[in-house]
Parts: structure tokens; sequence; C-alpha cells
């Protein structure tokens, strides 16, 4: 078995040697996000080459930003961030030979915490023991994804989310309530037909996604993490139809006591095709919404990011 994250290297990466960029989200005017800025150049500046900060505060740039920073030639590059920044990130490093350090920044930053960095000093001292590892990803087309992606009602969710941010600012007890406003307003189920390897079925739901985070569905308490760690994907199918059916599980979900076979049903495969009866359709990738084009193909992506992570595998998440 094959571990979604495996060292390739014991030895020291070369720290002072290295020009390394740190991208920062769209939230760099803020004071705290200058804070961090200022304490992670306060960490890094005396044992790197070179460190050049690049604020983005649009997340659609995220990704250029990251292609130009290592075509200038850095070989390492830091996110600040949650999963969001992190997936786009990591979208534009797959398959290079740059380094990625992940700074935890966000609400729940599941990438970071399966990393075994969930605070900035914890990533930062993964970057300054210089242990590299990598990482598998998830495609969906031409998207690249780390934890999830989702169809139906998570996108709807997760514009409500935006709103409830705006008005109430960012907590997980927000991000919870926004799940409840959107199940409220549920509509009809969505009709997909699924290739699952060679095997296909046809589903009517309101909400599925597709999970390649093990971190996240063991902390969900949610089956799927074994076939993840071993390079596939997750496929869940919410069963509920009906409003006060799908509040239930969205409330079990959010506690961590989704009824096994019962709320959702899960349907595992290293490879897939979802057909929509749309054209177009709008998908949730990492908490970020994005209208794609249908069909929807996804592969996994192995040892395609290459990671600073803790020299004790024992100290990340369930996937190391």
């Amino acid at each position: 078995m094959q571990d979604a994250m495996t060292p390739i290297s014991t030895g020291h990466f070369d720290l002072a040697q290295a020009r390394v960029a740190l991208i920062a989200n769209g939230k760099a005017g803020r004071q705290d996000t200058r804070d961090r800025i200022d304490y992670i150049r306060a960490r890094l500046s005396p044992i790197v080459r070179d460190l050049t900060v690049v604020p983005v505060r649009k997340g659609k740039d995220l990704a250029r930003v990251a292609h130009e920073a290592v075509a200038a030639g850095n070989t390492a590059i830091l996110a600040l961030g949650g999963d969001g920044t992190q997936s786009a990130v990591a979208g534009a490093l797959a398959g290079s030979a740059a380094v990625m350090g992940v700074l935890p920044g966000g609400t729940f930053n599941y990438f970071a915490r399966e990393l075994g960095t969930e605070t900035l000093d914890a990533a930062l001292d993964a970057v300054a023991a210089g242990i590299v590892r990598t990482r598998d990803l998830g495609r969906i087309n031409d998207r690249i994804f780390i934890n999830n992606a989702s169809f139906g009602l998570y996108p709807q969710i997760l514009a409500r989310r935006e709103d409830i941010y705006r008005r109430w600012g960012r907590s997980r007890i927000a991000a919870y309530w926004s799940v409840l406003v959107a199940v409220r307003n549920v509509s009809d189920p969505m009709h997909l037909s699924v290739t699952l390897d060679q095997r296909q079925v046809e589903i009517q739901t309101p909400l599925a996604f597709v999970a390649r985070s093990a971190y996240q569905l063991d902390s969900l308490a949610l089956d799927g993490a074994e076939a993840v760690r071993n390079g596939q994907f997750a496929l869940f199918v919410a069963k509920g139809r009906t409003r006060r059916a799908l509040i239930g599980a969205a409330l079990r979900l959010a506690l961590g006591q989704s009824v096994r076979g019962e709320d959702f049903e899960l349907l595992v495969a290293q490879d897939m095709r979802i057909e929509s009866r749309t054209a177009r359709k709008l998908v949730a990738l990492d908490g970020e919404k994005e209208r794609m084009a249908a069909p929807f193909h996804l592969s996994v992506l192995r040892d395609a990011l290459r990671v600073f992570a803790p020299a004790d595998p024992a100290t990340a998440g369930p996937a190391a």
C-alpha cells in the first residue's frame, strides 16, 4: 500500500541556497496578516538565500503568481492562507521541482492539518527542517484539487457562506450556519451518470462530493479514508431528498456523527467520469466555486506535489 504522502528524501533541503517566494492570500492588507508576514520574514530571512513576499489580492491570481514565482527561479514556494489558497498554489506547482510550504491561514486548514503543520510555527519548523515529501493530488478535467470536489447543494452553501461571512465574520459556527440556510432552500435533485472505473451507475441526489483528503474524512467520521490512502477517490452521495432529511444529515456531518449507510452512499474508484444533463455546472473545489463544462473526468495524480513536512511522519495527519 502506498500512502497519500510519501517520503522521497531524508536529506536536507538546502535552505541556505534557496530562493523562496511567500505568496499571501487576498487578505494581505489586514493587520493580522501583515503581522504574520513580518513573523515569517523574521523566522526565515536568516536561513534562506533570498525571501520575496508576494501579496495577492484576488484569489483568481494565485495560480498565475505561483507559476511566475517558479519561472523566476524560486525553488520553494510558501503559501499563506486557507485551503482555497493552498489548492490554487498546489495546482500551479503540480509536477514541478519546486517545493511547497503550506502555511495555515484559513478557517479549517484541512490540508495543513493533514501534513502535520496545523499552526504557523509548526509549518515554519517543517520548512526549516527541510524534509521534503510527496503528496497525491486530485484532478477534475484540467483543474487540481487537494481536499474535495462537490456538486449540487454544496456550491450553494458556499454562496450563502460568503454572505454570512460578510455580515458576521469568518468562523466555523458561521460556516455551519450557512449549511442550514442553504439546505432550507434546496430544490430538485441532480441527475448524474457516473462511471466508476468500468462500472456505470445512475444517481439522483441534491448533493455529491468527491473526497481526496483522508484527514478530512476521518475528522468528519466518514468512511472512505483508507480508499483515499490507497490512491482512490471516495464519492459520497446524499441519500436524503427532503429538507428535513438533509438538515439532519448536515447537522450530523458537522458534528462528526454521520450515520453510516443512512446519510450518504459511498462509492470508491481510482478513475471517475461524471456526466450531467446540463452542459455547464457549478462545482466547488476546495471551498471555491467555479462553473465548469461537463462531463467531468476525475483522476488521481500520484506523488504530484513536493511539500515540506515534519521530519517525523507520526506528527502528521492520518494520511501520512
